[in-house]
């Protein structure tokens, strides 16, 4: 057994009333949305599950009015640090909030061994002497995407977080869009392809994608937008917009130009809580704003979209 403990504060639950008699593990899995995996994780570890400040085995049976405190193990990254821009825009015992750049993988890949956000990651947690983390994150954001990461501190917030996450992308595409829509187009591999995404008949193994857009502001060339996702599918903002003949601009995995901009234009803004209400937001990259200056005057957009970064 494990003898790995962390300083946050545990995770506690309050045993209702129609729980009473009802076995811990049941409780845990079933209302508390604990994982198996993670439930075998805190199994292993001295203290790691109690009632009322005792620890105990699963299979106590409970009464209302109980409290079962979980005190997950912190784990470790496995990467070496870097001294990388890590800019982390919130944090708390159980999240960072970190504005991703430009160029940076969120995990180590084939010429990108040591540049990547987990190497960020790993050189912070020297830097500010944290402590063991394990590196978790909610979701991935592709290399030259900007914006938003959040990464979980244990196991439960990484397992149980995502399902309440609504993230909002912003996005310059090519062409004209006014109002809003929808994209509902599966997306599979294109054929003879390892990397790029298509829709249609020629795709393989598709699976369903849908993508909500709402057009704020243009200029007749280029749309900014605003875009929510159903799904979670690789490339989905970037192979959407291509099916519909607005390609993101800079993207030149799908057809867009780099002419104004040397990168896709995509940017993860806005994550709302709707477990909490809580919204994080992430300031526009300079590279973002300086390419597409005329959509508003700056004090407008400051005042209308809250912030960009320096």
């Amino acid at each position: 057994m494990t003898t790995e403990r962390t300083e946050r504060p545990p995770l506690r639950f309050l045993v209702p009333e129609n729980w009473e008699g009802a076995l811990l593990k049941d409780f845990l899995r079933k209302e508390a949305g604990v994982t198996a995996r993670f439930l075998s994780r805190l199994k292993r570890t001295e203290g790691g599950i109690r009632l009322n400040g005792v620890p105990v085995f699963v299979i106590v049976r409970l009464r209302a009015g109980d409290v079962v405190e979980l005190f997950p193990p912190t784990g470790s990254t496995r990467a070496p640090g870097a001294d990388l821009p890590f800019p982390v825009l919130a944090e708390d015992h159980r999240l960072i909030v970190v504005n991703k750049p430009a160029g940076m993988p969120v995990h180590p890949s084939p010429g990108h061994d040591c540049d990547s956000l987990l190497n960020a990651f790993s050189g912070w947690l020297e830097r500010e002497k944290t402590g063991a983390l394990a590196f978790r994150p909610l979701y991935r954001l592709d290399k030259d995407t900007t914006g938003l990461m959040l990464l979980a501190k244990d196991g439960y917030t990484a397992a149980r977080l995502p399902e309440f996450l609504q993230k909002t992308y912003w996005a310059v595409c090519e062409g004209k869009l006014q109002g809003e829509g929808t994209i509902s187009l599966p997306i599979g591999l294109e054929p003879g392809s390892r990397i790029r995404r298509c829709t249609g008949e020629q795709a393989v193994n598709p699976v369903p994608a849908v993508t909500h857009w709402k057009a704020l502001a243009g200029d007749g060339s280029h749309t900014l937008l605003a875009l929510t996702l159903e799904t979670g599918r690789t490339h989905q903002i970037r192979v959407h917009l291509a099916a519909i003949g607005c390609p993101l601009a800079g993207d030149d995995l799908y057809g867009g130009s780099r002419t104004v901009i040397s990168r896709q234009a995509l940017h993860c803004r806005e994550a709302l809580r709707r477990d909490t209400g809580q919204v994080f937001t992430a300031p526009l990259p300079r590279d973002f704003r300086e390419a597409f200056p005329g959509f508003f005057p700056q004090e407008d957009f400051l005042e209308q979209f809250g912030g960009e970064e320096n």
